[in-house]
């Protein structure tokens, strides 16, 4: 059995080695020369998986996407061609909620504007928002939600308006997949008019997908408006951000806002299972065995006496400014997106540092935020 995977997509060789020969390849340049003998495709958001990608291959046995999002594949194409397919709902939902909120305590530290006493919106409560507004709970945040699909179907959850939202709260997240059409399009979601109806000093995230925001309008919006402050992970046009964007915006990085060693593990052996239930054989490898130790696999607190000291721990797993550092001296470089993409494997999870309490001071709240091995 030939497996072909994308060159990007970690841990295959270890889950997928005994199940068939593995072929890795460019994601983003796959071509229907390379598919036409594969009996399992395994691709993430940057492949088009549609007729014309498939046009010469009658022996596909299985699809799957190690991503949350589904818009990059043609369901209907494979459901026709009686094609399985399975994608990662979830994986990486963690690793996005975790970036957020860091993001969200960078900023605070950055302009001296605590986030404790902010109300914070986020628009989209699927996997991703849940995990955010989970983080944001645990460090004792207001939190208002607005999803009106996950609303009209019966979601018991409150919910407010979009408009409700803008009003009311000081940090927007956004989390939501990409719709052209209908009445909830989350396309340009923040076009023009929203942007200029943001309030004072407001904080404005995408970790979704780029085209939410219309980024040529955010330009224009962002040289009236320096008080709002913009964290984006997502870009329009990716790989190529609009280079006159970059210097508008605070926090930059290339789409990894789900790119924890965790997220991306998961995502794999989420795949791994699925081929094996369509394969009809039993699934007996586990994900923690794939996962290296963190550099420091215990920290001794005494307490977390401000947002500064909760800031520094959080640095001790993932320092924002690193990527952003990073994104800024390489995203016009040739593939330099990509690059980064490809390259980005030191991120981890809250849960891969053991966190031990010194004091007396109660910081059980740290394993709600996902902190390991909390301690009394």
């Amino acid at each position: 059995m030939k497996i072909l995977a994308d060159e990007n997509m970690p841990y295959v060789q270890q889950l997928f080695g005994d199940l068939g020969t593995i072929e890795t390849v460019n994601g983003r340049e796959l071509t229907p020369e390379q598919v036409n003998d594969a009996d399992v495709l395994l691709v993430r958001s940057v492949t088009k998986v549609n007729q014309a990608l498939l046009a010469q291959n009658n022996q596909l046995k299985f699809v799957g996407s190690a991503t949350i999002g589904t818009d990059h594949i043609d369901l209907d194409y494979l459901a026709s061609c009686n094609i399985p397919f399975s994608n990662a709902p979830g994986c990486n939902a963690t690793a996005v909620g975790e970036f957020a909120f860091i993001a969200m305590l960078e900023l605070a530290q950055r302009y001296n504007s605590p986030l404790k006493g902010k109300v914070v919106g986020i628009v989209g409560a699927g996997n991703t928002g849940t995990a955010v507004a989970k983080c944001l709970e645990a460090y004792g945040i207001e939190v208002l939600l607005n999803d009106p699909l996950l609303e009209e179907s019966g979601d018991p959850r409150d919910f407010v308006s979009l408009e409700t939202l803008i009003e009311k709260c000081d940090v927007i997240s956004l989390h939501v997949p990409i719709t052209k059409n209908g009445e909830h399009k989350t396309w340009y979601l923040f076009d023009e008019d929203r942007l200029n109806s943001l309030t004072e000093n407001t904080w404005l995230l995408n970790c979704c997908r780029g085209e939410v925001i219309d980024n040529r309008a955010l330009i224009n919006f962002k040289q009236r408006r320096d008080d709002v402050k913009v964290v984006l992970d997502v870009w329009e046009a990716e790989p190529n951000p609009m280079p006159e964007l970059v210097p508008y915006v605070e926090f930059c990085t290339p789409h990894i806002a789900g790119y924890s060693l965790e997220g991306k593990a998961r995502g794999t052996y989420m795949l791994y299972q699925k081929l094996a239930e369509v394969l009809g054989i039993e699934a007996d490898k586990q994900m923690e065995s794939l996962l290296p130790p963190l550099w420091s696999e215990r920290v001794l607190v005494q307490e977390i006496s401000d947002e500064r000291a909760l800031l520094q721990l959080a640095r001790f797993v993932y320092d924002l400014r690193d990527d952003d550092e990073l994104f800024r001296k390489m995203f016009l470089n040739n593939q330099g997106f990509d690059h980064m993409r490809k390259n980005h494997t030191h991120r981890r999870e809250f849960s891969a540092l053991k966190v031990g309490n010194t004091g007396q001071t109660n910081v059980n709240w740290l394993s709600n935020l996902g902190f390991s091995g909390v301690e009394l």
